[in-house]
C-alpha cells in the first residue's frame, strides 16, 4: 500500500489520453493496457519514420538492447550534403557505446589545430578582423568527459552508423521494391529507402502506417503494423502533422542559401594561412559564412543570406555561386566544384508534444525540434533524444516497465528542447552581433525586405523589387569598405574596437557550452526527485563567456566522469570511466556504493528488489585509491550470493584531488543508482531506514510499477 501511495504522487505513471492526437481510443482497448504491447509475432515493434543520425542512432540502440525494428525514408538515396557537423561531448559519450565508432570519428575527423578557431575577415586573403578561439586547455584534458568533441560532416557520419547497421544485420532497399521482402514481412532491421509516410491509423495493438514508393514508375503504398512508431523524419515531419502536432516559436529566422562546394585549392590556402572551422566574411560585394568541413579535402558550405520572392533559387546558378566564392575569397581559385545548392529557413520551434496517441506515436530529432545552426544543438540533442528513447522502449517491450515511461520521455526531452532552443536563439543573436557592429544590422536588411513584400514595395513590378532590394543591400555593404572600416577613420576605428570587446567578452557566437552540454538535469520524469538537491537555476540561459561544467549527483543529471581501475578481474589494469560502468549492450541499472556494511545491505536488498521487478542490476563498489595493495576479497563476501558486482578504485589526477564521493559532493554513506542512459534515477545521501522499502520505492516510481515479490 505505501508503495502504490508514493506511485500515486507521481502523475506520469497513470497515462492520459493525448490532446493532440486525432484518434478515437474510446471505442477499443487502450493501448495503455501492457497486454497489447507484446507478444505478436506479425506486428512490429518499433517503425522509425527517417533515416537521419537520429533515427539511424536509435535503431541501433534498440537493436543491440534486443528491440526488433526498422526504418523508412522517403528520399531515394542518403544526401551527401554536408549539413551539421559538429558533435558535442556528450554525444560522443553516447557514441562511446557504439562498437569503435568513437575511435573512427577520431581518425578520419581533420586535426583539431584546423577547426578550433573562428575568423571573422573582409576576405578570405584579405583584412582579419578578428580570431575567436574555441579551445581550451581543459578540452584536451578529459577531466570532466573521457572523450573530446569532434567536427564531423552529417553525412560521412551516416555512412558510419550505416556501417555499424550492417553489422548488425540491417540490409538497405531501393526505392524501386525490386528487392524489398515479401508483402507478409514485419520488415525486422531493414531500411526502406524511397517510402514516404502518408496515414497513420490505429489498430486494436498498434498503429498501422501506409508508406508511399515507386515501383516501374508507378506510386504504390505498403502497409506496416507496428506497436511504436517513432518520427525522425526531420523538420518538415510527416509524422508529426499526421498526428496533428503543432509547433510553437519563431519561424523564419533567417533565410538562407546553402552552397556545397569543392576547392583543394582553396583548402591549401586556408590549410596553410588561415585555418579555422568557420569564416565570417563581410565585404562590399557579398556577405557570408564559410563552414570549412575538411580543408585537407578541401570541402566546404557557403551560406549566404537569401531574400525570396525577389530572389530565387535559380538566381544562384553554378556560375553565380563561383562568382560569390571568388568575391569571398578575394581571388580567384584554379579549382572549384559546385556540387548542389540548397535554400533553407532557420527556425526556433518545439512540438507541442513528443508522444501522443495512448504512447504509440512518438517525436524524436528535428521533427520534435528546429534550432538555429548556432551552437550544433541540433542533431545532438537528437541523438540524445534516442539514447534517453531506447532504454524505456526495451523496458516497456519487454514488460519490465509500464507503458507510462514512455510519457517520462517527454517529460525529459520536452525542457531541454526548449532550453537549448532558446540557447541557440541566444547564440544567435550574438553571431548576429558583429555584423551589427560593422554597420551591417541583419534587423535592418530584414526590416527592409518585409517593407518590399507587405509596404509600398510589393505593388512594383518583380523586377523593380528585386534592383531595389539589391541596391539597397549594395549601399548597405559600402560599410565594410576598406575606406570606411579602417583604423585612420573615425567610425571605422569606433566598429573595429567595438568588435574587438565583443570578442574579448565572448559574446560572439559561441562553440562549446560544457555547462550545458554534459550538466543538463531532469527534473521530473524516470527519476525519484532529491530533496536535498542543491537549488540552482539550471534554467539561466548564457549570455557571453562559455560557463564549465560542474560534476552533480543529483538526480536526473548524467553521471559524473572519473577515471577507474577494475579490481580483482582481468581487466584490473585497463583504465575506465565511470560512465563505463553502465553497459551499452544490456538493459542495466547500476548502484554505486562504498565498501560499508550498511552500503553492503543496500546492495543486496537492490539485488532483491530489482529480482521482483526483472530488472538487471549491477553494484559497483568504489574503493579509495591504494585499496588494491591490501585488498582481499573485495566484496564477494558481503554480497554473496549475488555475483553482478565490480570492485573499482579510484584514479586520481594528484594526491590533491577529490575523491570521487567528494567530487559527487556526498560522503561515502551515500549511493547513486543510474539509469542504462548513464544519468542518475535516485540518490541517497545517507544510507537509513529499511534498505528493501527505500530500494522498492525507488524502482517502483522509475519503472512505474508496483513490487511484485517472486515466489521463492
Amino acid at each position: 500500500m505505501e508503495a502504490m501511495k508514493s506511485l500515486r504522487r507521481w502523475k506520469w505513471i497513470f497515462p492520459t489520453k493525448s490532446k493532440t492526437c486525432p484518434f478515437d481510443f474510446s471505442s477499443k482497448k487502450s493501448f495503455s493496457d501492457a497486454q497489447g504491447w507484446k507478444g505478436d509475432n506479425e506486428i512490429l515493434p518499433v517503425l522509425i519514420v527517417g533515416a537521419g543520425p537520429v533515427g539511424l542512432v536509435l535503431s541501433i540502440l534498440l537493436t543491440r538492447l534486443g528491440v526488433k525494428c526498422a526504418v523508412l525514408e522517403k528520399t531515394k538515396i542518403f544526401s551527401q550534403h554536408p549539413q551539421a557537423h559538429f558533435i558535442n561531448n556528450r554525444t560522443m559519450e553516447v557514441f562511446r557505446k557504439l562498437d569503435g565508432l568513437v575511435e573512427e570519428i577520431q581518425s578520419l575527423q581533420p586535426p583539431v589545430d584546423l577547426w578550433r578557431k573562428f575568423v571573422y575577415c573582409t576576405s578570405l586573403s584579405g583584412y582579419s578582423l578578428g580570431t575567436v578561439d574555441h579551445m581550451q586547455p581543459q578540452d584536451f584534458e578529459r577531466v570532466v568527459s573521457p572523450v573530446s568533441v569532434a567536427h564531423f560532416s552529417q553525412y560521412k557520419l551516416t555512412r558510419l552508423l550505416l556501417k555499424q547497421l550492417e553489422k548488425l544485420n540491417f540490409h538497405v532497399y531501393t526505392c524501386d521494391g525490386s528487392q524489398v521482402p515479401n508483402k507478409g514481412s514485419t520488415w525486422e532491421r531493414e531500411i526502406l529507402m524511397g517510402h514516404e509516410c502518408i496515414s497513420i491509423d490505429r489498430t486494436a495493438h498498434g498503429v498501422m502506417v501506409g508508406a508511399s514508393f515507386l515501383k516501374e514508375g508507378k506510386k504504390l503504398q505498403r502497409n506496416i503494423h507496428c506497436h511504436i512508431l517513432v518520427g525522425s523524419d526531420g523538420a518538415g515531419s510527416n509524422v508529426r502533422k499526421l498526428v496533428g502536432i503543432d509547433m510553437k516559436g519563431e519561424r523564419d529566422l533567417q533565410k538562407l542559401v546553402s552552397v556545397h562546394f569543392l576547392s583543394r585549392d582553396l583548402g591549401q590556402y586556408l590549410l596553410h594561412q588561415r585555418p579555422g572551422m568557420l569564416f565570417f566574411i563581410f565585404n562590399p560585394e557579398a556577405i557570408g559564412v564559410l563552414v570549412a568541413h575538411d580543408l585537407n579535402q578541401g570541402e566546404f558550405v557557403l551560406q549566404m543570406p537569401f531574400y525570396p520572392p525577389q530572389q530565387r533559387l535559380e538566381d544562384f546558378s553554378s556560375q553565380v555561386c563561383e562568382e560569390l566564392i571568388f568575391n569571398l575569397v578575394g581571388h580567384k581559385l584554379v579549382d572549384i566544384a559546385v556540387i548542389d545548392v540548397k535554400p533553407w529557413a532557420m527556425h526556433a520551434e518545439v512540438a507541442e508534444n513528443f508522444v501522443c496517441c495512448d504512447n504509440r506515436v512518438i517525436l524524436a530529432g528535428d521533427a520534435a525540434h528546429r534550432f538555429p545552426p548556432a551552437g550544433g544543438f541540433g542533431m545532438n540533442t537528437g541523438i540524445q533524444d534516442a539514447h534517453n528513447l531506447a532504454w524505456k522502449i526495451a523496458f516497456l517491450l519487454k514488460g519490465i516497465a509500464s507503458p507510462s515511461i514512455l510519457q517520462t520521455y517527454e517529460m525529459e526531452r520536452r525542457p531541454i528542447a526548449v532550453f537549448n532552443t532558446e540557447l541557440s536563439v541566444q547564440n544567435f543573436k550574438a553571431a548576429m552581433s558583429v555584423p551589427a557592429a560593422l554597420g551591417l544590422n541583419p534587423t535592418i536588411a530584414n526590416s527592409v525586405h518585409r517593407v518590399i513584400n507587405s509596404g509600398f514595395g510589393s505593388i512594383l513590378p518583380s523586377g523593380l523589387q528585386k534592383a531595389l532590394l539589391e541596391g539597397i543591400f549594395a549601399i548597405g555593404r559600402v560599410q565594410v569598405s576598406q575606406p570606411l572600416l579602417n583604423e585612420n577613420n573615425p567610425l571605422g576605428s569606433t566598429r573595429l574596437a567595438k568588435l574587438r570587446s565583443i570578442f574579448y567578452e565572448g559574446k560572439s557566437l559561441q562553440l562549446q557550452f560544457p555547462a550545458e552540454d554534459l550538466g543538463f538535469r531532469y527534473l521530473e520524469g524516470a527519476i525519484v526527485p532529491d530533496i536535498s538537491a542543491e537549488a540552482r537555476d539550471t534554467k539561466k540561459v548564457p549570455i557571453g563567456w562559455r560557463r564549465d561544467y560542474i560534476p552533480s549527483s543529483e538526480p536526473g543529471s548524467r553521471l559524473p566522469h572519473m577515471n577507474m581501475r577494475a579490481l580483482k578481474a582481468p581487466s584490473s589494469e585497463v583504465m575506465l570511466s565511470t560512465l563505463d560502468l553502465i553497459s551499452g549492450h544490456k538493459l542495466e541499472f547500476v548502484l554505486i556504493i562504498a565498501p560499508i556494511k550498511e552500503s553492503y545491505d543496500l546492495g543486496c536488498a537492490a539485488f532483491k528488489v530489482a529480482s521482483g521487478f526483472n530488472v538487471s542490476l549491477k553494484v559497483c563498489i568504489i574503493w579509495p585509491q591504494g585499496s588494491s595493495n591490501e585488498l582481499t576479497d573485495g566484496s564477494k563476501p558481503a554480497l554473496l550470493p549475488w555475483e553482478n558486482y565490480i570492485d573499482v578504485e579510484e584514479v586520481k589526477r594528484s594526491s590533491s584531488a577529490l575523491s570521487w564521493w567528494e567530487m559527487c559532493r556526498m560522503t561515502n554513506r551515500g549511493a547513486i543508482l543510474v539509469r542504462p542512459d548513464e544519468h542518475i534515477a535516485w540518490r541517497a545521501m545517507d544510507v537509513l531506514g529499511d534498505p528493501f522499502v527505500e530500494m522498492e520505492r525507488a524502482f517502483s516510481l522509475i519503472l512505474g510499477r508496483v513490487y511484485q515479490k517472486k515466489e521463492s
